[in-house]
């Protein structure tokens, strides 16, 4: 069998009915009754049914993303899939990547997505923050260019632009204020970006701006146990493999208010011998940017019986 990865999606590729095709596959149900009892209430019935403006709230996002990516790796381990190489996860995948890594319980890892969730978007209210989507040019740009147009507002004001989630060598998230990230989208078109796209979501994610919720986090994961890592993980903010459990929890405070370095992720995954990362969850965006990261390697999704029973055939 290839030596091969397997990587959790974040927030954005969650859909309603987005389980529908796995059926009653006893591991589905398994995870769905798993996260209902976790969080008191049928996310199974919210993924089927949503509607799509209820899955789309960040406090509902989160955990149902992170429960259709342990379902579809619970999926794969029972239909006698072999262990991965190596996990990682963009952002919130991070969490499912953990449960699948078993430092985390699914009972553990359900609540304390959602409340990450909360406390993101207690710390800045909706419509006040922004993010958007640079493409079409270079990262160093992108991080400079977000650095002019902060210091257009002045020293000492609270407009803030940062570049946030580096997902390929050619697309570059920013975040920060909403003024702060208009500014930024106008000016970095203006130098040459060919494209800036505002994202629909309700809070800056992974910039300064959320620290206030990393330190609500850092007390809950405090009082988190977190078991030994049986699969190496690579993390988002240090793109380094931890084993010691406080030095995990410390890396996912940072992760809330510090950038997801996907490109350098992926890089540090090639390094470990992975030739396939395997997109474990719904949609398959990340196995869309593993191509334009690196041509040496393959991207898979994995997300219902058809791609599963693909993934097999192109790992065997």
């Amino acid at each position: 069998m290839k030596n091969f990865a397997f990587v959790f999606p974040g927030q954005g590729s969650q859909s309603v009915g987005m389980l529908d095709a796995w059926g009653d596959h006893p591991a589905v149900l398994e995870t769905l009754k798993e996260a209902s009892d976790a969080l008191g209430e049928d996310v199974a019935k919210l993924i089927k049914e949503g509607p799509k403006e209820a899955l789309a709230l960040t406090t509902n996002t989160q955990p149902v993303m992170l429960v259709a990516g342990v379902a579809a790796w619970r999926v794969w381990r029972a239909d006698g899939g072999a262990l991965p190489a190596v996990v990682a996860g963009h952002s919130l995948g991070e969490y499912s990547a953990l449960v699948a890594s078993g430092v985390l319980t699914l009972a553990q890892a359900a609540p304390l997505v959602r409340f990450r969730a909360a406390a993101m978007q207690e710390a800045v209210p909706v419509g006040t923050g922004a993010m958007a989507a640079i493409l079409g040019m270079d990262a160093a740009r992108v991080i400079v260019g977000c650095a002019e147009a902060q210091a257009t507002f002045g020293a000492g004001s609270d407009e803030v632009v940062e570049a946030v989630n580096f997902n390929d060598p050619a697309q570059t998230v920013i975040a920060g204020s909403k003024a702060g990230v208009e500014k930024a989208c106008e000016m970095l078109k203006a130098s040459g970006a060919k494209r800036a796209l505002p994202l629909p979501v309700s809070a800056p994610f992974h910039s300064s701006l959320m620290k206030p919720a990393a330190e609500k986090l850092r007390e809950k994961l405090a009082a988190t146990v977190l078991a030994a890592p049986q699969i190496p993980v690579v993390n988002n903010i240090d793109v380094a493999v931890q084993t010691d459990a406080d030095a995990i929890r410390d890396a996912l405070v940072r992760q809330a208010f510090g950038p997801v370095r996907w490109v350098e992720c992926v890089a540090a995954i090639k390094a470990r011998g992975a030739t396939t990362l395997v997109e474990c969850g719904p949609g398959k965006v990340l196995a869309g940017m593993v191509k334009r990261i690196d041509a040496e390697l393959t991207g898979a999704a994995l997300y219902d019986p058809a791609t599963l029973a693909d993934a097999k055939a192109l790992l065997a």
